[in-house]
């Protein structure tokens, strides 16, 4: 069999166009057309030193040691294929693609990115047709001659990779050189919303404003509310989508009520995670730096200094990005280009032909509105009129002419425009005749303000409170006043509603169906909050507000444990920044010395404990109890501050923060003072919780085993049930399996009998864990999918992620490295999103595993690089140990001897500091296979003699995927050492115990 070459080589993928049409259509006559065309093949690449070393049905994969050949190769293939005289008048189309670059040799078969890469460049092309890459391009360039040419056929992004390829075409005289388009995926990414009405008009403005931000790199769109900014920023970004390669993202400034927050808002849309000891602002420029990116500040008027200030950091220290905001004024930044945002267009108010009347785009926004009102809704002769003057007299503002195409559902446009021919006569004081030709919004909206009655305003002064929306039940607890009965209230809303003031949605509760919410414009509900507080009745309406969200955490706090704890889950994200806006209050109280307020704060995160831990809002909770606590505690409920810190010390383990166990801790002597049994054993097994994760198995053990006593004692099934599946969790690190599987399954039948969900979730996971340590990966990956089905249906993003990154080992382990891959992706995805580094951490390993395992060696390297800098930060050893053996291993690969060697007596002095003995079974095995490739055959037999020997009595035995690599290196220690002296340092090793061996690795 011919070598392959090694090193950097040029790979020539190819195949026919349609096949599986041809077969249909010709049948026998295909099968000998495709032997020509295999025989055609073979012959033109091998006639240049090329070597086919796959087909696939009528794919070819040949490699070439030299690039110009290659594509020699493809040209007389191509000529030979037009010339060929095929049987039945068949016509072969075949695609060929050529890339160059590095691929691992194994089993005459080549491996790695570089494969990958080429395939997708091919799936691109057409029959006919020679594409190559431009590494390729830059080798072969100088090839112009003899009828080659190359044309440039720009940057494509490719199925399943993430860097886009410039992709080339190579030109013959004798071969036809015009193809359609080829077939990549957009490289374009954004996460514009999909609008759900009708752009209107606004071409000009549209193109005036792509013009500026060709020229300046921020750009403000501004103006009053109501006149559409959003909305044309949104379609204008869409139409630059292609000039923004690393993508355009709308940031959405209207829900963040704290500047402090701006840049995180940032952060989370493009995906930057906080770091401790760096600003977030240095993450975003680092993020940022070298990515031409469009992003959109949008709604920024009520924190203008705080974007003013991120905008021009952006701006100098990125100097790829553009900016196009949003807000009623400009930034005031240096550069900045301020774009007034005009009406839309209007029939002069002398009046249009009706003919006519269409081409103005305030009148095709109101048609357009109109009707999803009234579906018949039309411009006739007899309405014409009044439609141009509506439209005229409203100044063509969008926001405005869509609440009066509302009205068409009870009015007529003639009563309409008589309305407002009344209305701004009073707010002008001028004759009824005449319009202002200036209007803003905020006199837009006190003209639809003015048109309430007095129980509609207070009403609608009311609502203003809520953030996020709000359901009827709740409006008639936190609206209902001495002017409005409760009673009232669904008329009301249902008024507000059909003057386009308030919004109805329908959404689905997994008990009632589906039910009703109600929501606010932003800008209507801030001009609404204003009118509340000018009437000198925010506290008392943001206390009724507050009063009830505290009621409903309570409420839900009691189904949090049982079979209602999904439904809950979701009736809390629905209220989710309802019960910030409540928590913000609460701390607003305080700032002002009411201790009730930050009382009151304290009981309701608390409450929010479990939904917080659940559904990752860690960094969040977390701020908003630190705030709480930077408040005056002296004289608040020592019961609500207990459960406030036991909330900060679970949400603290959330995102690996080192205060959790003085959280906890200050709990504890508050619960010890109070008498709190209950509240004692639950904050010691969460101190256990602590002490498990920084890898103190001791303390874990000592806290936990006290918790178990102490909820036996007072019944708490649930508790017990969670102490239980810990310790299991802590005899499995340890290695006595036999204990760790009795502690879990004792876990799961009490989580079974109380209906404990999330317990029953984790608990799988554990017994998942100990199957898979035992070799039975069908009978863990069969727990790991029964915990995974169970924390989605929770929405616990946590308990999703760590299934599937465990599914991800079992595939791992079996040798199913794409699968591995997959969920490794999705779990790192949403560790990213919970800002959960450990986690974060573990996936970056496990899928640098799977490279290496597939022969991507630097993207190997490069995400255990990853890895290794995050568990340093987070000074955790265990992690550390394990990333330093996978790159040992990788070292060792890599002939790397000498530094592999060193990282794998660092992994284990880390197992002798941690004095965890488990830990050291692989570093030692894989001691043994670097003594072996180093010719130290004696000492590699007695280490994989001590690792065997370890793996049958801590009953962990070696994954399948490893099997046939330590059954090589025992071979290679038999051969060298023949038999009789092979057995006997087996058993000296088998002897050693694995501090022993360790140490025999140390001293070598």
């Amino acid at each position: 069999m011919k070598a392959l070459p090694e090193g950097t080589v040029t790979f020539l993928f190819t195949d026919i166009e349609g096949s599986t049409r041809l077969w249909e259509e010709y049948g026998a006559s295909m099968q000998s057309a495709l032997a020509q065309h295999d025989s055609l093949m073979r012959r033109e690449i091998e006639a240049v030193g090329g070597t086919v070393f796959k087909t696939m049905g009528d794919a070819f994969c040949a490699v070439f040691p030299d690039s110009k050949a290659a594509l020699q190769a493809a040209v007389s293939a191509q000529l030979a294929l037009h010339t060929e005289q095929w049987p039945d008048g068949i016509t072969l189309k075949v695609r060929m693609a050529v890339h160059t670059g590095t691929a691992e040799l194994r089993d005459h078969d080549y491996f790695g990115t570089t494969l990958n890469r080429s395939a997708r460049i091919l799936a691109t092309a057409h029959g006919g047709q020679i594409i190559l890459s431009e590494v390729t391009y830059s080798l072969c360039s100088d090839e112009q001659n003899a009828g080659i040419s190359f044309l440039s056929l720009g940057l494509h992004h490719l199925k399943d990779l993430e860097k886009p390829e410039h992709i080339y075409q190579l030109c013959h005289a004798d071969l036809p050189s015009e193809f359609p388009p080829l077939r990549s995926l957009s490289i374009n990414t954004h996460n514009l919303p999909v609008q759900i009405t009708s752009f209107v008009g606004r071409e000009k403005e549209k193109l005036s404003l792509m013009e500026m931000l060709s020229c300046s790199r921020l750009v403000t769109l501004a103006g009053s509310g109501g006149f559409g900014k959003t909305r044309l920023a949104l379609q204008t970004a869409a139409e630059l989508l292609e000039e923004f390669p690393q993508g355009v993202w709308l940031i959405e400034m209207a829900p963040v009520t704290d500047p402090s927050q701006v840049p995180q808002t940032v952060a989370n849309v493009l995906g930057v995670r906080e770091e401790p000891g760096t600003p977030l602002i240095t993450k975003l420029c680092t993020f940022l730096t070298a990515r031409k990116t469009l992003i959109i500040l949008d709604n920024c008027e009520h924190l203008l200094d705080a974007v003013s200030q991120l905008a021009d950091m952006l701006l100098k220290q990125c100097p790829h990005i553009s900016i196009l905001a949003t807000s009623r004024e400009g930034l005031g930044v240096p550069g900045e280009q301020v774009f007034r945002i005009p009406s839309l267009s209007t029939p002069p108010m002398s009046g249009a032909a009706y003919s006519q009347l269409e081409q103005y785009e305030s009148v095709q926004l109101f048609v357009e509105r109109a009707r999803l009102h009234q579906p018949e809704f039309a411009i006739t002769p007899d309405n014409a009129a009044s439609v141009g003057a509506v439209c005229a007299r409203l100044d063509g503002i969008p926001l405005a002419i869509e609440l009066a195409s509302a009205r068409v559902r009870t009015m007529t446009v003639e009563e309409i425009e008589k309305r407002l021919d009344q209305r701004f006569r009073l707010l002008t004081g001028g004759s009824r005749t005449v319009l202002p030709r200036q209007q803003t919004l905020r006199q837009l909206i006190d003209w639809s303000y003015d048109l309430l009655n007095d129980r509609e305003r207070s009403m609608l002064q009311s609502v203003s409170v809520f953030m996020g929306g709000w359901s009827l039940e709740c409006a008639e607890r936190v609206c209902s006043n001495e002017d409005i009965e409760d009673w009232e209230v669904l008329d009301l809303l249902s008024s507000l509603s059909d003057k386009s003031l308030i919004s109805i949605e329908t959404v689905t509760d997994m008990a009632l169906g589906n039910i009703t919410r109600y929501r606010l414009l932003e800008t209507i509900r801030q001009y609404s909050l204003e009118k509340l507080t000018e009437a000198g009745a925010v506290a008392r309406a943001r206390c009724r507000h507050r009063d009830w969200f505290v009621s409903y955490a309570e409420n839900a706090s009691k189904y949090m444990h049982g079979k209602d704890e999904v439904l809950w889950i979701t009736r809390l994200t629905r209220e989710h920044e309802n019960l910030q806006s409540a928590l913000d209050w609460c701390w607003d109280e305080g700032e002002h010395g009411n201790i009730h307020g930050t009382e009151t704060g304290l009981k309701l995160a608390g409450l929010l404990e479990i939904y917080w831990g659940i559904c990752g809002h860690w960094r969040q909770g977390l701020l908003k109890l630190e705030a709480l606590f930077s408040q005056p505690l002296q004289g608040v409920s020592k019961e609500y501050l207990c459960s406030a810190l036991k909330c900060a010390g679970r949400l603290a383990i959330g995102i690996n923060n080192s205060n959790a166990s003085d959280y906890y801790n200050q709990a504890l002597a508050l619960s010890r003072e109070l008498g709190d049994k209950p509240g004692e054993a639950s904050i010691l097994g969460n101190l256990g919780i602590v002490s498990l994760e920084g890898g103190d198995f001791m303390s874990a053990r000592n806290y936990l085993e006290t918790a178990l006593v102490m909820n036996r004692e007072t019944g708490n099934r649930r508790l017990e049930g969670f102490n239980l599946r810990n310790l299991g969790l802590i005899a499995m690190m340890t290695g006595d399996l036999g204990v760790a599987r009795e502690f879990c399954e004792s876990a799961l039948s009490i989580e079974k009998q109380i209906g404990n969900q999330q317990g029953m979730a984790v608990t799988l996971n554990n017994l998942g864990m100990i199957a898979q340590n035992t070799g039975d990966y069908t009978g863990a990956r069969e727990y790991y999918e029964q915990a995974l089905a169970s924390a989605m249906e929770l929405g616990h993003k946590l308990g999703v992620s760590v299934n599937l990154g465990i599914l991800g080992n079992v595939a791992s382990d079996i040798g199913d490295y794409a699968a591995a891959r997959d969920y490794f992706d999705r779990a790192l995805a949403i560790n990213r999103e919970l800002g959960h580094q450990i986690a974060e951490a573990g996936c970056l390993l496990n899928i640098g595993i799977t490279e290496q395992e597939t022969g991507d060696l630097p993207m190997a390297h490069a995400h255990y690089d990853q890895s290794l800098s995050i568990y340093r930060e987070l000074n955790n050893r265990l992690g550390q140990a394990e990333v330093l053996l996978a790159q040992g291993i990788l070292e060792m690969r890599e002939s790397q001897y000498v530094h592999a060697k060193q990282l794998l007596q660092e992994v284990i002095a880390i197992g002798l500091e941690l004095k965890l003995t488990p830990i050291l079974i692989q570093p030692i095995e894989a001691s043994g296979s670097l003594f072996c490739a180093t010719t130290c055959f004696k000492l590699a037999a007695q280490l994989l003699g001590a690792a065997q020997s370890a793996r049958k009595i801590l009953q962990v035995p070696l994954p399948p995927s490893k099997v046939a690599g330590v059954e090589r290196d025992h071979e290679a220690c038999r051969i060298a050492l023949g038999n009789a002296e092979y057995e006997r340092c087996i058993t000296e090793g088998a002897s050693l115990t694995l501090e022993e061996a360790a140490k025999l690795v140390l001293s070598n």
